[in-house]
C-alpha cells in the first residue's frame, strides 16, 4: 500500500512528521479524508483531532486550526497549536475549559465570548485527543 509523508507545522516547531496511510481532518467545509495521490488542494481547518492512519493503527493529534495543504505525496498542516497526546497536560486543559465556560455565561460583550468559545474548543479537543491516546 502507498503512503505519503505528512507533517504538522506550528509556529514554535515541528510537531510530526511521518509516512503515513491516511489521515482524517475537520475542514472549513466539513471532513476530509486525504490518502495517496489526492488531488492538490489547499483548506483552512477547524479545531479538531486530525486523525492519522498508519500501518493499521490511529493516531490522534490536537490540531487547532490552521491550514492543510495537499500536494501529490505530502500533506503540509500549518497550525495555530498542535500536541501530541503524550504532550497534552490534561489537567489545565480541563481548568482552561472552565475558565471558558465561566466567561462564556457571564454575558459580557461579543469580543469576550468569541474568544471563550474558542478557548473552549481548543480546551475539549485537547482532552479528546489525550483520552484517545
Amino acid at each position: 500500500m502507498s503512503t505519503f509523508l505528512l507533517e504538522i507545522v506550528t509556529p514554535e516547531r515541528k510537531v510530526y512528521t511521518d509516512q503515513v496511510d491516511m489521515i482524517s481532518v475537520k475542514g472549513a467545509e466539513g471532513e476530509l479524508g486525504i490518502l495517496p495521490n489526492h488531488i492538490p488542494l489547499v483548506t483552512p481547518l477547524k479545531v479538531a483531532p486530525v486523525i492519522v492512519k498508519q500501518g493499521g493503527k490511529q493516531h490522534y493529534i490536537a490540531v487547532n486550526g490552521g491550514f492543510m495543504e495537499v500536494r501529490k505525496d505530502k500533506v503540509v498542516i500549518l497550525a495555530e497549536s498542535a500536541e501530541l497526546p503524550e504532550q497534552i497536560d490534561v489537567d489545565r486543559a480541563k481548568e482552561a475549559k472552565t475558565r471558558a465556560e465561566q466567561r462564556m455565561s457571564s454575558k459580557q460583550d461579543q469580543v469576550d465570548f468569541k474568544r471563550a468559545e474558542l478557548a473552549l474548543q481548543r480546551a475539549v479537543n485537547r482532552i479528546n485527543v489525550s483520552s484517545k491516546s
